[in-house]
């Protein structure tokens, strides 16, 4: 295949609105150099983290939820200050098209995805990693180039580009949260923020494992939460049950935290990924150490966690609700139709969609 010397794209300028995002249609088409490869996007999804990194709102200088950003923040990202222009897009679906020197595998033609936080763990830090989109170029554009070794094959998988687009945060993330929280079959799980993607995403997958999900959610969306195996629904803001459950897995925090680790049964894990509701959160730490509750703080997926994801992926086991697609030059529009949460699923975009309109 021959390589164009330039591709379309959109890139983060700065920390701040969707002003920040520039569209752009002369960024340099990379070449792999060796152990790397060369993908296609075909799909990118969209995720909380990108808004929230365009923001600057992983900054610790930033105290009130997603969307209340202050200005002039620097150190933004997830890692701290982030190199601009940066291709944000953690969520990729991609076809390879070129191979560095030495790469055999994945081969020309394959259908590939990766984690979003794609492990690089030191002695120094055995949950180190880089996050696609934040550390390095991520998939807002119509090429991303990609070290081979972080690629899964999805050729086979019964998922269109579009479903394996909405998997690897969404899934990866939850995945990541029952894992890290020991949920097994027969305990009893609660799920906040369970209509968004990461909590469709739980309810899906802890049901499948057997355990009894209750999720929080509006009650509008209670049905689709349902749908996705959850056996009981609690609405918003209404008085959650104490010492029941054997796990939390929380995307909401703010000012139900305290709630939420009440409860717990005695020996039960909360176990965290998200804070839309805020990051600053107050408790009794008495409510914790007595009743040894375990607190989990959830980024890092150790590479069995997303290879068993792919593993159900290719069994067309896991399936992503899907919302609403974009060309990628609608990215502000998609965004902001995210940012709504007037419907529940994913919204996918996709670079090669009207990339000249």
């Amino acid at each position: 295949m021959s390589l164009p010397g330039t591709m379309s794209g959109v890139q983060l300028v700065r920390h701040g609105g969707p002003q920040a995002l520039e569209w752009r249609e002369d960024i340099p088409v990379p070449r792999p150099g060796p152990g790397e490869v060369l993908l296609r996007v075909l799909a990118a999804g969209v995720n909380n983290t990108d808004i929230n990194t365009r923001e600057g709102w992983y900054s610790a200088d930033v105290t009130g939820a997603p969307g209340e950003t202050a200005a002039g923040v620097e150190a933004g990202g997830w890692s701290g200050a982030l190199d601009f222009p940066l291709i944000q897009g953690g969520d990729l679906c991609g076809e390879v098209v070129a191979q560095g020197a030495g790469i055999t595998a994945p081969a020309i033609g394959a259908r590939v995805t990766c984690p979003i936080n794609i492990p690089r763990p030191t002695q120094d830090n055995p949950v180190g990693f880089i996050a696609l989109g934040s550390e390095i170029d991520g998939a807002f554009a119509q090429y991303c180039l990609m070290a081979a070794a972080d690629l899964y094959d999805v050729t086979d998988a019964p998922l269109s580009d579009i479903e394996i687009a909405a998997t690897p945060c969404a899934f990866g993330t939850a995945l990541g949260l029952l894992d890290r929280a020991g949920v097994a079959e027969g305990q009893e799980v609660l799920i906040t923020g369970a209509s968004g993607n990461v909590g469709l995403a739980a309810v899906q997958l802890a049901s499948a494992m057997g355990a009894r999900v209750t999720g929080i959610a509006a009650p509008a969306k209670a049905a689709i939460v349902q749908q996705a195996g959850a056996a009981e629904v609690i609405a918003r803001d209404a008085p959650l049950p104490e010492a029941r459950f054997h796990a939390v897995i929380d995307l909401v925090a703010g000012p139900a935290f305290p709630a939420l680790i009440d409860t717990l049964r005695p020996g039960g894990h909360y176990a965290v990924a998200g804070a839309i509701a805020g990051p600053l959160v107050t408790a009794d730490l008495r409510r914790v150490y007595l009743r040894d509750i375990t607190l989990h703080g959830c980024t890092y997926q150790p590479p069995r966690v997303f290879a068993k994801l792919i593993g159900l992926i290719r069994q067309g086991a896991v399936r992503p609700l899907i919302s609403k697609t974009y060309p990628l030059r609608g990215i502000a529009s998609a965004q902001e139709d995210f940012l709504s949460k007037a419907v529940p699923g994913k919204i996918v975009l996709m670079p090669w969609e009207n990339e000249n309109a």
